[in-house]
């Protein structure tokens, strides 16, 4: 949103090799928890500081992503790749490692300010996570001189 700065995912397709699944529901629900996890610090999970001291320590002291933050379309398949011998019975993780594939939302974020006029010939600056304020800082630079 260009005067809000809100960002909305509309559409997440993930295929996720996590080697031989012994439990795909399960595989699923941790798939689709770390991505929308990953989301939130990319997105929404800003840390505040005050002379030192954490003052974002908490679900209630930043915004963690909610069931309104979910894409509405989030399609996840796991790749069947019997071929892993070396875990037990052929797994693979399934909770950390879809939270990087959240950077994927910073990068269309970041791509989506690019192709604004005037960045024909440069590069938009956009801060992790990108924020509501930090897409508008990107949109709008000259009406941000400094971060407050």
């Amino acid at each position: 949103d260009m005067f809000t700065g809100e960002v909305k995912v509309q559409r997440v397709d993930i295929l996720m090799d996590l080697g031989k699944s012994i439990n795909e529901g399960l595989d699923l629900g941790q798939v689709t928890g770390a991505f929308i996890q990953g989301m939130g610090w990319v997105t929404t999970e800003k840390l505040f500081y005050n002379k030192g001291f954490l003052l974002s320590h908490a679900p209630s002291t930043y915004k963690i992503p909610n069931i309104q933050d979910t894409p509405r379309e989030f399609n996840v398949k796991l790749f069947d790749n019997p071929n892993n011998t070396v875990n037990v019975r052929g797994t693979k993780a399934a909770g950390e490692p879809p939270l990087l594939l959240a950077i994927s939302v910073w990068t269309a974020i970041h791509n989506a300010i690019k192709v604004l006029p005037m960045y024909n010939d440069s590069y938009p600056h956009l801060e992790l996570p990108a924020t509501n304020e930090e897409v508008l800082r990107a949109i709008y630079p000259s009406k941000f001189t400094s971060k407050s």
